[in-house]
């Protein structure tokens, strides 16, 4: 190993865990190493999530020197690091020490839990004040504010603070956050400020929308010290954010003082830049096709975990009514992005799973046969498939109809009220039944996953590929399910759990090489992708027409939800 060969570290945040990996100019990734973060929850309170930055970056700091340790590399040819992280609210005083955000006395004071994790959804009356507004805002947030983003929830927090206390708080999208703990410049990515904190393109802030809500205290004679990113201290992805490590930063990380830090990016987004610029292998062989900058806009990434997000570049504004969005600048200078997405996906899956009858059966039979637990369940539905003489799964879930918004909509439609339903539920307890109800779980996901692309090409964009990173890609059913369901192949990445990361890492190295516009940051992403696999769709004819007509119950159902809930409502007054 040549001591001139550069290496580039990406730190990715999410929701249970910190991973912090090395990675070569090529997109090899030398040494791993993932760390679990704290998420605190309220017994009284199920909508509460909160974290801490302090362990975040304790866990990031032991991560980074065992990266280091495992691969051997010296901390001097680490050129530079990247940051993406989960869109939640950090809050600290103007000095970077925590604020507590939970609910009670102590909130405002000093202490560890500083952090309202993405998923939390205590703000729902803020935003309900939020989109009652009309403000130009809400038109690049597909005409809905989510109550999952910063707005809502810096409002809630000054509801219930001591003024004094609200008034030496600095709020922060978590990446920004931590670009900011390890440089200690206070400069904002267009990413995080412009998709979760109000933001808008091209405008800037607009302190018209924050006195009307309550929050004008954080215009401050326009120069928003509370909020960042005032007077052109907003950054493009990947740009160098001050100047690299600062030396307290540094010696926590074992690293060397001035290493480049790139602006960061939402964990989404981080899935998206370390995965649209792969090419793919297909029965066997390499496409021939070599992905070019304006390829990109056809290739919506997908990064499906606890939830899912999906975005997509274009060179133009798209609006698209319940998709967030357009955000420009978001990665590449110039560029537009949008992003849809579902609250809970694989907590969804997990969620039907352990809270059914037949789980104990379930876990007990999966210890015997040593398999896991999806494994077992794809069992079941295989001899159940046989047993009633069907080619297919989704035949054999037909007359069944799930609906997957348990935890609210966030796209196509974005209405948080929205509850998942079934159609067509049976006295039946068995481990069948749980097997049926995890299928029919994947299919309503990827039902929901057709909603949105369909969604998003009426409105103006021109999708004809998915490229899947996250925890979801292990499992090779709903990865089927997706290219059947949207009619569109699907292209996995070599190695499900490290697309995102490997995105952070792009950025490290578009800080220490200077990249400057898409061309090059592209270039980048090229080299330091790994080739990936194609899916095709494969359903018959008779299956095709089958979720094509579940898709269009999936459609009423919706409709029906939405005017049973009016229906309630009316009879309420």
């Amino acid at each position: 190993m040549s001591p001139d060969t550069p290496y580039f570290i990406g730190i990715d945040i999410g929701t249970g865990s910190a991973r912090a990996s090395l990675v070569a100019r090529n997109g090899e990734i030398k040494a791993s190493s993932t760390k679990d973060i704290i998420t605190w929850r309220d017994k009284h309170d199920y909508r509460i999530f909160e974290q801490s930055t302090n362990n975040i970056w304790e866990q990031i700091c032991t991560a980074v020197k065992e990266i280091l340790k495992q691969s051997s590399v010296p901390a001097t040819a680490v050129k530079g690091l990247g940051f993406d992280a989960t869109c939640s609210l950090a809050v600290s005083d103007f000095g970077g020490s925590p604020i507590t955000v939970t609910k009670g006395s102590g909130i405002g004071m000093h202490g560890d839990r500083n952090v309202i994790l993405w998923a939390d959804h205590r703000a729902e009356k803020e935003a309900e004040l939020i989109n009652s507004t009309g403000s130009i805002v809400l038109n690049y947030v597909g005409g809905t504010m989510s109550l999952e983003m910063e707005v809502p929830k810096i409002l809630w927090l000054k509801k219930r603070m001591d003024p004094a206390l609200f008034a030496r708080c600095q709020f922060f999208d978590l990446p920004d956050f931590f670009t900011y703990k390890a440089t200690g410049d206070n400069t904002r990515s267009f990413c995080s400020v412009t998709c979760k904190c109000s933001y808008v393109p091209d405008k800037g802030w607009q302190p018209d929308f924050f006195e009307r809500i309550g929050l004008g205290e954080l215009v401050d004679g326009d120069n928003w010290k509370h909020m960042g990113a005032a007077k052109g201290q907003v950054q493009t992805a990947g740009s160098p954010v001050g100047r690299g490590l600062s030396q307290k930063a540094a010696e926590e990380l074992g690293l060397v003082e001035g290493t480049a830090v790139g602006s960061g990016l939402i964990d989404g987004y981080a899935g998206w830049m370390g995965t649209v610029a792969a090419r793919y292998i297909e029965n066997g062989q390499l496409s021939n096709i070599l992905p070019c900058l304006d390829e990109s806009r056809h290739r919506l990434a997908i990064v499906a975990g606890t939830s899912t997000c999906h975005i997509v570049q274009s060179r133009d504004g798209v609006f698209v009514k319940g998709v967030w969005g357009p955000y420009r600048d978001t990665v590449f200078p110039g560029w537009w992005m949008n992003e849809g997405g579902q609250s809970s996906t694989g907590q969804l899956i997990d969620f039907i799973i352990t809270t059914h009858t037949a789980y104990p059966e379930l876990k007990e039979r999966a210890k015997q046969e040593g398999k896991c637990t999806h494994d077992v369940l794809l069992d079941v539905l295989e001899k159940l498939r046989n047993e009633n003489n069907v080619d297919t799964y989704t035949e054999l879930t037909k007359n069944v109809h799930f609906y997957p918004d348990f935890h609210g909509n966030r796209s196509p439609i974005a209405d948080s009220q929205m509850r998942g339903s079934i159609v067509g539920l049976e006295l039946d307890a068995s481990i069948a039944d749980l097997a049926r109800k995890y299928y029919l779980t994947l299919e309503a996901i990827a039902l929901q996953t057709r909603h949105i692309i369909d969604v998003l090409n009426a409105a103006g964009h021109d999708i004809t590929s998915l490229y899947l990173s996250g925890g979801q890609v292990k499992n090779v059913v709903i990865m089927q399910l997706f290219a059947d369901t949207c009619g569109i192949p699907v292209i996995l990445p070599r190695s499900y759990s490290e697309a995102v990361v490997l995105g952070a890492a792009m950025l490290g190295r578009i800080a220490a090489e200077g990249a400057k516009d898409g061309e090059d940051m592209w270039r980048i992403m090229v080299e330091m992708t790994p080739t990936g696999t194609l899916v095709a769709p494969g359903a018959s004819s008779t299956v095709k027409k089958l979720l094509d007509a579940k898709y269009s119950i999936f459609l009423e159902m919706i409709d029906n939800q939405r005017r049973w809930r009016r229906q309630t409502e009316e009879a309420s007054y």
